[in-house]
């Protein structure tokens, strides 16, 4: 997503992210949550308080006031945008991090940090299955069994589908998504599985309302234009790594939408919300793995390289010291060891 100079992308050892002002080294993290322990002079006493749990929204724009993207609901577009924990600011591996307060939601009492940590990538999915309009009784197929395919499952049921097929490669994530309620699961890497086929025959030869591509390659692209119904819309959410190509033809005689979402950007309170209303079950059975900071490369960053299968969201809460004055509209979060 970073060539051609599209998005500003992470800084390097000479060149500093135009936002953060950082160069590498920087510290990494950026799906986490903390408890608030200072609070900047200007910040809003009636929302915040010192021993609140707050999940973090690590997207920092530009400010430019010329920015097109400044609006709280297309921020997540910035060209220049910064990713606290990939760009500079500090982040999950950080002993505390400062944040502006907009950016810090206050969890309900009774979640926990660790599933405080999960509210990041749940975002993705949120603000993707509310950009595709899924509405109740619809059909969706995602492809995609990872962490977002998974949670674009859960948040697909929330918003009312009556049948989700879910498409993955590896036997632990499949089952996964069959724990969290997919109707059916297709495990793409067995020779002979046809899931366009499947979906057809799932939906009475009708095809999905909704395709939600979580995986990103052309395979899926394509299975996504033959298993959309006609005048349905396919949800890109993957960042892709090549450049594909699309059946114009075939988008053109089924007058499929084909749309994407980016991330997220205003949707944190609306989905904490839905969590404190308990629509979202069980959301620990996502953490795999706990680790320590000794023992993070080997069993945290390696783990998601090369043990996919094994995986669904790993939580990370050890941390590195890093200390930053509290000014003003900024919230200090301590992330917790």
């Amino acid at each position: 997503m970073y060539e051609g100079g599209l998005l500003a992308g992470p800084p390097t050892a000479t060149k500093p992210h135009p936002v953060t002002k950082e160069t590498l080294p920087v510290v990494i993290g950026h799906e986490f949550s903390g408890t608030i322990v200072e609070l900047g002079s200007a910040v809003d006493k009636s929302k915040y308080a010192v021993g609140q749990k707050v999940a973090v929204e690590p997207l920092l724009p530009c400010g430019q006031l010329d920015c097109a993207c400044a609006s709280s609901d297309t921020r997540n577009l910035c060209s220049r945008l910064a990713i606290l924990g990939i760009m500079g600011g500090g982040g999950g591996l950080s002993e505390y991090v400062a944040v502006p307060q907009q950016l810090a939601h206050v969890l309900p009492p009774d979640t926990s940090l660790e599933v405080g940590a999960l509210v990041e990538p749940l975002a993705v999915a949120w603000r993707a299955v509310k950009k595709s309009n899924v509405k109740a009784g619809d059909k969706v197929l995602v492809l995609g069994a990872g962490p977002i395919g998974v949670f674009v499952l859960k948040v697909a049921h929330i918003f009312g589908a009556t049948w989700i097929g879910v498409s993955g490669r590896g036997s632990k994530r499949c089952e996964l998504a069959r724990r969290y309620g997919a109707s059916i699961v297709y495990n793409a890497a067995d020779a002979g599985t046809d899931v366009v086929a499947e979906t057809l025959k799932s939906t009475n030869g009708r095809g999905a309302d909704v395709v939600f591509d979580c995986a990103g390659t052309q395979d899926t692209l394509d299975t996504a234009l033959k298993a959309a119904r006609p005048g349905g819309t396919i949800m890109n959410v993957a960042g892709w790594t090549t450049t594909p190509t699309i059946n114009m033809k075939l988008m053109l005689i089924k007058e499929l939408v084909l749309a994407n979402s980016l991330a997220y950007s205003g949707d944190h309170v609306e989905l904490i919300q839905a969590i404190s209303d308990g629509k979202f079950s069980n959301l620990e059975d996502l953490i795999t793995r706990r680790v320590s900071l000794e023992e993070y490369k080997e069993k945290g960053l390696s783990a998601l390289l090369h043990e996919k299968d094994q995986h669904g969201e790993c939580t990370y809460i050890p941390f590195a010291l890093q200390d930053i004055k509290t000014d003003l509209l900024l919230v200090k979060v301590f992330i917790h060891p």
